[in-house]
């Protein structure tokens, strides 16, 4: 009778990597080959060396071919199995895959929710920014309006300006054309012209014209009106005097 097999891993699978590599082979050529290896050899230690071959029992010879090639498909046979266990497992039920695609799922997650977040912080800075360029807007507006107001201010003042100007140019005219109560000298004094008491005088008013350098001595005219607004025409070379008429104004 035959011995038994020698003792070996050739029907079993090679030493297997981690779980998770899935890169790493399940069973290679060699491996099948060193199991057929394995079974020629036992088969050869079975056989008496002393023995010729060609003088061995015709039984024996006869038994001997069955059990090799039943050795050899039980070898082949298991190889397969292993070969197809292993090619048929899934990759994704081992405990590292599980562990790898549950982290996997919560940085997924954080990044949504960090995206999420990214988008809200931009969309709140798009209003923001829209919001203070409308603010710029109503500060340029503002300092335009502000402006525009100033160059009507300036106008209005350049206008007031005029307008006192003209008053006070008019005002002194009308001070230089207007005789007050005293006496004055014709071209020196006041202008000549025909000159008329601003308001109505009283029975007090008196006015006379004179030579100029007399003293009063010379009286050309003069005269207590009583009432009403009397006139006079002065002409250079005379003096004028005036007591209680009011003012007499250049016509």
């Amino acid at each position: 009778m035959t011995q038994p097999l020698p003792g070996g891993d050739w029907g079993k699978e090679e030493q297997q990597p981690d779980v998770g590599d899935e890169t790493a082979p399940i069973r290679s050529g060699a491996g099948l080959a060193g199991a057929w290896t394995r079974v020629r050899t036992s088969f050869r230690r079975d056989r008496p060396h002393t023995e010729d071959e060609s003088s061995a029992p015709e039984g024996r010879k006869r038994r001997t071919g069955p059990v090799v090639l039943a050795v050899a498909g039980a070898a082949l046979f298991a190889g397969g199995l292993g070969i197809g266990a292993a090619a048929g497992s899934d990759p994704t039920s081992s405990e590292e895959y599980v562990a790898l695609a549950s982290a996997k799922a919560d940085v997924d997650e954080d990044y949504a929710a960090l995206q999420e977040d990214y988008d809200e912080m931009s969309t709140g800075l798009e209003d923001r920014s829209a919001e203070l360029q409308e603010r710029e807007d109503e500060v340029v507006a503002a300092e335009e309006e502000l402006d525009a107001r100033e160059d009507d201010v300036k106008e209005a003042e350049g206008a007031v300006k005029e307008r006192e100007e003209a008053v006070s140019g008019a005002e002194k005219k009308k001070a230089e054309n207007t005789i007050q109560e005293g006496t004055w000298t014709v071209g020196v004094d006041v202008a000549p012209g025909t000159y008329r008491s601003t308001d109505a005088v009283g029975s007090r008013c008196y006015w006379a014209i004179l030579t100029t350098g007399t003293n009063g001595d010379d009286i050309i005219a003069n005269d207590i009106p009583g009432g009403g607004r009397p006139s006079v025409t002065l002409a250079e070379g005379q003096d004028f005097e005036t007591a209680r008429c009011g003012t007499w104004e250049l016509q």
